[in-house]
């Protein structure tokens, strides 16, 4: 009997938000695709999550049986082609150690804290983690090169326009239905993929690293430069570095992005601009939701915005903003660098009554053909109750 795969949420998942309020870990992307589909390559094999409890309807666990081997994996860790062979080898009762932290563990049955007797292993290889937001953009070159290195393996691109002129073109892979024209491709610094059905309109300036999802579009005269990630059916232009968008948002219009992550069926309006360097040139610090107090972040990040939230035209962000879930931000002057879930204006801000953030959040959708549905809904008010104090 095949083994069956388990991605499992560590209790530091709070570390994540606000990308871990609407998913599990393994469902955020590094590079152009998430972790679970990352493991789903290459594994060759289907895997579900084990996750806080008002995220399992939408990621539902799927287990084995009583009889079967059950191998749960950390999905804070980038999986790697070694490291999925240890795991494709694991029999019933082994762990996998990495720097102290369990990886992986191989159970028996649906007891997946059953304890084992001796046989904890330590992997000796490289392995790189997504433990905190800031780590999205940092580790998006790896996971560029990565995915790309996946997707590609043993295929031909689609036959690249001569009306783009193209650097380095044997590090460009365009899936069929792609529409790529009068552009600048520079493959040089980093692979570029376009997605199924993407477009990259007229006057595009691209440097890659770049993966473009299924439908996304790059509007006329884009400048982007790695390493930058495009999810499915997104709308980007203006000027973007080093920041990754989830699937069906948009940033359609100019304004500057870099260093930076944007969660799914966000907007922000044109000439929004985001800081990711302090003028000081010093260390940014980020508001950490989960533990109430500053981290460090590197010397540079952006803004880091949860799904289903938006900004008006103009908006300005500070350096190391953290926008939470279903907020409106609007306004003349910076926002705060944290704005929680719900959120409703800028520098002054309320709560964002939770029929009206679900009614528009759900008209947001209906805009790319989308209908939101009831799990999604319930999600979104056990956040809010929980923001409130009501859950």
């Amino acid at each position: 009997m095949d083994p069956n795969y388990i991605l499992f949420d560590t209790p530091d998942r709070d570390l994540l938000f606000p990308f871990t309020h609407t998913r599990p870990s393994a469902a955020c992307r590094v590079g152009l695709l998430s972790l679970q589909q990352k493991w789903a390559y290459l594994l060759g094999a289907s895997l579900s999550h084990f996750t806080i409890d008002y995220l399992q309807p939408k990621f539902p666990l799927v287990t084995g049986g009583k009889e079967a081997v059950n191998i749960l994996l950390n999905g804070h860790v980038l999986p790697t082609e070694e490291f999925a062979a240890v795991v494709k080898g694991m029999e019933t009762g082994d762990e996998i150690y990495k720097d102290g932290s369990l990886i992986a563990k191989a159970v028996s049955g649906l007891d997946f804290l059953q304890s084992v007797n001796g046989k904890r292993k330590d992997f000796p290889g490289e392995l790189r983690r997504m433990d905190h937001p800031w780590h999205i953009f940092q580790l998006n070159d790896y996971g560029i090169r990565q995915d790309f290195k996946m997707l590609t393996k043993g295929r031909k691109s689609a036959a690249i326009s001569k009306t783009n002129q193209v650097i380095s073109p044997e590090n460009v892979f365009i899936e069929e239905g792609a529409n790529v024209e009068c552009s600048v491709l520079n493959a040089s610094t980093g692979p570029i993929y376009i997605g199924k059905n993407a477009q990259v309109m007229e006057g595009c300036l691209i440097r890659g690293p770049l993966a473009m999802g299924e439908g996304a579009v790059l509007k006329m005269g884009a400048r982007i430069y790695g390493a930058t990630s495009i999810g499915n059916y997104c709308v980007v232009g203006g000027e973007v570095k080093n920041t990754v968008f989830f699937d069906y948002s948009n940033k359609g219009h100019d304004g500057y992005l870099g260093d930076a992550v944007i969660g799914e069926w966000c907007n922000l309006g044109a000439n929004t601009n985001c800081s990711n360097l302090k003028n000081n040139a010093r260390e940014v610090r980020v508001w950490m939701e989960g533990r109430k107090e500053a981290w460090p972040a590197g010397m540079k990040c952006g803004v880091l915005m949860g799904d289903y939230s938006r900004c008006s035209i103009n908006t300005m962000f500070n350096t190391g903003t953290v926008i939470g879930v279903s907020s409106n931000v609007f306004g003349s002057d910076f926002p705060p660098k944290f704005l929680p879930s719900f959120s409703w204006g800028g520098s002054s801000y309320g709560p964002y009554r939770v029929e009206e953030a679900i009614r528009d959040a759900a008209s947001w959708m209906l805009l790319k053909g989308k209908t939101m549905a009831d799990m999604e809904k319930s999600i979104l008010t056990y956040i809010f109750e929980l923001q409130t104090g009501q859950a």
